[in-house]
């Protein structure tokens, strides 16, 4: 699983011209899913990403997370993030989750979210997403979990 997380002011997702989720401040979470994912995967990035101390505290220094902050975590699935792109110039997808494992691992990691923090909105799995965001910083990290 490979994950994407930006500190945003404000983020939206639109499908077909519909908002259907949105945060004011908090992570942006970006998520790609592959092949051999799994639950324990899902609960090893969530617990990395709600406890990683990306928003400053009073003195201006990244020392508190989103569940210090009580912000929002808004989470889209892309499945491009887990690309294979050393070689050529077109990406690979051979390591990416099938639709349907994907789309498992991707609602229970909503599903896990929403159990333990209160501000979680989500994008639609496998729709053609627009995606807005006001980066703030901008302050963007990459994680990946090793099965």
């Amino acid at each position: 699983m490979k994950a994407l997380i930006q500190r945003v002011t404000e983020a939206k997702v639109e499908v077909a011209g519909d908002c259907i989720g949105a945060i004011d401040n908090g992570i942006l979470l970006l998520l790609g899913v592959e092949k051999t994912d799994t639950p324990a995967g899902v609960d090893k990035m969530l617990k990395k990403i709600l406890n990683y101390r990306i928003f400053s505290d009073t003195a201006g220094k990244m020392n508190l997370s989103l569940i210090d902050t009580g912000g929002g975590l808004l989470i889209v699935s892309q499945f491009t993030l887990v690309a294979q792109t050393n070689k050529g110039s077109r990406p690979g997808f051979s390591s990416g989750a099938s639709p349907e494992h994907g789309e498992l691992i991707y609602n229970d990691f909503i599903t896990k979210a929403k159990s333990i923090h209160s501000h979680i909105a989500s994008g639609e799995f496998g729709a053609d997403m627009q995606v807005s965001l006001s980066n703030d910083g901008p302050v963007t990290f990459m994680f990946e979990t090793k099965e």
